[in-house]
């Protein structure tokens, strides 16, 4: 969802705490503390952060939450400009503080740019607990408050809002966007919410996706001549150690925050900020799995790097990555291994083997799984079984066109069958998380995307997340299974984890997206 405010740039100072998006945190919020404006004019705010715990991670799980986050904007500066500090909850969520009304209200939200509109707690939000541990936006106590009054609802991966639409001006730093559509939320419907860190969510996504059709915030900051030019930009700084958690800037991005020339790509959907990914390696070597191109979002309310299940689970099982061990998988490489590299060696398209063994489902023109056509059709929905078994056929699939395309013969490579048992194994969990041993860091592959003909390589210390337990550090792979059903999938979500290591300019007015290396 969408909103932001006014002139030049606006910068926001983004303070990472270390964690996950599959964690809850619980911790008092950081102490903030002011600088005088820089050279440029951008007012900067130092947080200290909290090293993210084992027992967090737990927490989270148990709450079934997503990887959303929230931001709050404050602070001004000279020369037109203004920096906003954000506070980054669990490396997933980065938030800070806006106001509404007049006089404002402060609220904690999070700047998504995968979602386009601005909500917080109204309070007339009776009936739902997490709205009683959040700040409550009164209209009574705003003076250019409009009503509007228009029902909406919206659902994330993690939970779901609704309410009314209401209007009022909307305060970031020192710019003001006046008339602001936004949701006042009088249901709060996840448990999620309720240990939340944040109390609502400011969209960047575009008005496509708007609910109610509420014209996000960047829309209006750039109608209103707010910024000068309609970009904006976040740098994510990754190191654990450092005060300074980054910037999102709004009207440009500063050079201090990369290396290089961006590399740049046309948004080929508006709603999300969507572009077309190419190969996906391990290693040195392709996977296959988007040589013909996949979509790919840029989604800055996801911690992680989030895929398809089958070529997660490869990643996990590259880097030794532990998840849930699957009877099914075994199951489908048992019997289905030799009859997989049969119909792969007579031609049958990878994405038809599976329906033609009639572990997937073939809907006539695109292949899905069975866990997919449920999504699709609830009242279908095949048992867990099957969806595992679906699963694990894509898995395999991919294992077996692989080891084809490295011109293995089938002798050499009868090993692959034990090998893919083990494969299995690195199925993430029903959570998501998948544990790697912290030790074997120098020993794990690159992983590697291609943007615009560009390899964007990924470390192991880059792509690893890792937590606290006691005196001990907790590993965990920055990969996790995100199955979107067709026509829009298969999907891939590049989040914080990616965002950390190439600083993004988000342009709307050329509707592209760029990357660089980050500063």
């Amino acid at each position: 969802m969408e909103s932001k405010t006014r002139v030049g740039w606006v910068a926001f100072t983004i303070v990472i705490l270390i964690s996950c998006c599959l964690e809850l945190l619980h911790f008092n919020l950081p102490t903030t503390e002011a600088r005088a404006a820089d050279a440029g004019g951008l007012v900067r705010l130092s947080l200290r952060k909290r090293p993210l715990r084992l027992e967090d991670v737990k927490a989270k799980a148990a709450a079934g939450a997503g990887g959303r986050a929230s931001l709050v904007a404050v602070g001004d500066s000279g020369n037109g400009a203004s920096a906003l500090p954000l506070k980054n909850y669990f490396n997933a969520q980065y938030f800070g503080e806006i106001g509404i009304g007049t006089p404002p209200q402060q609220f904690t939200v999070v700047f998504d740019t995968g979602s386009s509109n601005l909500w917080v707690p109204s309070s007339k939000c009776y009936f739902s607990i997490p709205c009683y541990f959040h700040s409550k936006y009164n209209t009574t106590r705003s003076a250019t408050y409009h009503t509007n009054g228009e029902s909406c609802e919206i659902n994330y991966g993690s939970g779901s809002i609704s309410g009314v639409l209401g209007q009022d001006n909307v305060e970031l730093g020192d710019l003001l966007v006046e008339d602001q559509v936004f949701i006042e939320a009088t249901r709060e419907g996840s448990i999620s919410l309720l240990v939340s860190k944040f109390d609502g969510i400011l969209g960047l996504g575009f008005q496509e996706m708007s609910a109610g059709d509420a014209v996000p915030v960047w829309y209006n900051m750039v109608q209103q001549r707010l910024v000068k030019e309609e970009v904006f930009s976040f740098w994510l700084n990754r190191d654990p150690n450092a005060l300074e958690g980054g910037e999102l800037v709004f009207g440009g991005s500063d050079p201090k925050h990369f290396k290089g020339n961006h590399t740049y790509v046309p948004v080929i959907q508006k709603g999300y900020w969507q572009f077309n990914m190419g190969d996906f390696l391990i290693g040195n070597l392709s996977t296959g799995v988007c040589e013909g191109g996949c979509g790919a979002i840029v989604d800055s309310g996801t911690s992680l790097l989030a895929g398809p299940t089958s070529i997660v689970t490869e990643i996990n099982h590259a880097i030794g990555a532990e998840g849930i061990v699957s009877a099914e998988c075994k199951k489908v490489v048992s019997q289905f291994g030799d009859m997989i590299w049969d119909l792969l060696i007579l031609g049958v398209k990878p994405d038809q083997v599976c329906s033609q063994l009639g572990v997937c489902m073939f809907n006539g023109a695109q292949y899905v799984s069975s866990q997919i056509e449920q999504v699709v059709k609830e009242n279908e929905g095949a048992s867990v079984n099957n969806d595992l078994l679906c699963t694990a056929c894509e898995l395999l699939v991919i294992w077996v066109r692989n080891q084809l395309k490295h011109k293995e013969i089938k002798d050499a490579v009868l090993n692959y069958v034990s090998e893919a048992s083990f494969l299995c194994e690195s199925l993430p969990s029903p959570s998501g998380e998948s544990i790697v041993d912290c030790n074997s860091l120098p020993t794990m592959p690159n992983v590697s995307l291609t943007i615009g003909e560009k390899l964007f390589i990924l470390t192991p210390e880059q792509y690893v997340v890792k937590i606290e337990e006691g005196i001990k550090e907790i590993c965990i792979s920055g990969f996790m299974v995100f199955d979107v059903p067709p026509p829009q999938g298969p999907l891939w979500v590049l989040g914080d984890v990616f965002m950390g290591v190439y600083h993004t300019v988000f342009d709307s007015g050329n509707l592209q997206l760029g990357f660089a290396e980050a500063a």
